[in-house]
């Protein structure tokens, strides 16, 4: 379980770093990583010419909302944060605020998992869901500074 909410953190704080260098004007990182991971899917779920046109739309729609989400996210946290030091945060407030994001978060992948659905195969949807969290794991594996925690030998 712990191994599940660091890789959560790791991911979140990733996606964090990289929607910075979007806000700040360096939009072309986060294209490339869009790309880089479309390609990755691309390849190790074996789509075919006709899915990868009806596919990729619906990736980049998805990819785009969960970035800009991920944007609004971080930007209320960054704001709670950065209040002034002498006045407790209202946990209240940022706990729901959390259970909400989760929230928003499932019912995305949950649209996007319908249409999806109804563009593959079941058995290239399960390569293509695997693609995924393989280029995840992948991107934590080549994160730099990463300290070794979890590694599979």
């Amino acid at each position: 379980m712990k191994a599940i909410k660091y890789t959560i953190i790791i991911v979140f704080s990733l996606l964090s770093n990289l929607i910075s260098a979007q806000n700040k004007g360096n939009s072309s990182k986060v294209d490339e990583m869009h790309a880089q991971k479309w390609q990755y899917m691309v390849e190790q779920s074996d789509l075919s010419q006709k899915e990868v046109e009806l596919i990729q739309p619906v990736f980049m729609e998805y990819e785009k909302a969960v970035w800009k989400q991920h944007a609004k996210n971080r930007e209320f946290f960054r704001s709670a944060r950065n209040k002034d030091k002498n006045v407790k945060p209202n946990y209240s407030e940022l706990n729901d605020c959390y259970a909400e994001i989760e929230l928003i978060q499932a019912q995305q992948f949950k649209a996007y998992h319908l249409k999806l659905r109804k563009l593959l195969s079941p058995e290239i949807l399960y390569k293509y869901y695997k693609a995924e969290r393989e280029f995840k794991r992948k991107l934590l594996q080549d994160y730099p500074g990463r300290t070794g925690h979890g590694e599979r030998h």
